[in-house]
């Protein structure tokens, strides 16, 4: 998530990138008014776009796949199968039919790549980090912990870079692990600039973050336009790894028009490791959020 990331392009006193008002008053062209649109808060009914279904059964077996993820201990109790819609989903688009039940990865444990980390599911341990943290071979923006993802990602993100420029497409790493205390010193700085109702909006509450998982991290484009901006969207990275970050393992973890669910505004940007079984089961079945394929509550605020 871009708005918690920490460095001069989002310190308190800029504006914050959820700030799409202010794309406004700049004066900001049709295309960007149309991303506005999706990112800025309403009393609209909160309805996923028109073909975009729910699952009905379980998901495919998250198992090892060819980036070497293992599976996390299931825990009964927090590894929920996909259950019937959210309240603002629309009917079940046409897709394959339910994959048999199988292994599932736990839905609270850090470590697993089915953590689903929310408004309403902290991590636990709230300092978690990652055991295998690694810098991955590709183009980086950033340097430090920022530039690094837990060993499956990293693999991953590895091969999906490389697809990407075979294609004559740049992807570059442009936000990776956070910590802890990184959350909490850039969350307290927009608390302290902005006041604590303003800061939830633009900042994860420490604990609160994808991030500190190493399961997420942040692209930018090669021709380093419109990073972190609502025009990102119409960007070659964010146009090709919306097509194809499943195949890769990757989902975009907060779409366009479903902050009610996932209480974050749309980032093309933020991408999501699952694993390619799970990414490829959300893509075809035209699930939109991990909060929805895992039949979980929406989150669109701290409880």
């Amino acid at each position: 998530m871009c708005q918690n990331a920490p460095g001069a392009a989002d310190a308190p006193e800029n504006p914050s990138r959820r700030a799409f008002g202010r794309v406004v008053a700049a004066g900001a062209g049709a295309a960007a008014l149309a991303a506005l649109a999706a990112c800025s808060p309403g009393d609209k009914t909160q309805a996923p776009p028109s073909g975009t279904g729910v699952p009905t059964g379980t998901p495919s077996p998250a198992v090892a796949d060819s980036s070497g993820s293992s599976a996390a201990t299931p825990n009964p109790s927090d590894s929920a199968a996909p259950a019937g819609p959210a309240p603002a989903a629309s009917a079940p688009a046409s897709s394959p039919a339910a994959a048999a039940p199988g292994r599932k990865y736990s839905l609270t444990d850090p470590a697993s790549p089915w953590v689903v980390v929310n408004k309403h599911r902290a991590l636990s341990p709230a300092a978690f980090v990652p055991a295998d943290l690694v810098q991955p071979a590709v183009r980086l923006a950033v340097s430090g912990e920022a530039s690094l993802l837990n060993s499956t990602t990293a693999a991953a993100a590895q091969r999906m870079f490389a697809d990407a420029a075979a294609a004559g497409v740049v992807l570059v790493l442009a936000s990776g692990y956070r910590s802890f205390a990184t959350q909490t010193a850039t969350y307290n700085s927009y608390v302290n600039s902005r006041g604590r109702a303003e800061a939830d909006t633009a900042s994860a509450r420490p604990g609160h973050s994808e991030h500190q998982t190493g399961w997420s991290f942040d692209i930018g484009d090669g021709g380093g336009a419109c990073s972190f901006q609502p025009c990102f969207a119409e960007q070659p990275a964010a146009v090709w790894a919306k097509a194809n970050a499943h195949r890769f393992g990757f989902v975009v973890r907060y779409p366009w028009m479903f902050h009610q669910i996932t209480g974050y505004y749309y980032e093309p940007w933020h991408l999501r490791y699952v694993g390619v079984e799970a990414a490829v089961d959300m893509h075809s079945r035209g699930v939109a959020t991990l909060e929805e394929y895992f039949g979980l509550e929406p989150a669109p605020a701290y409880l």
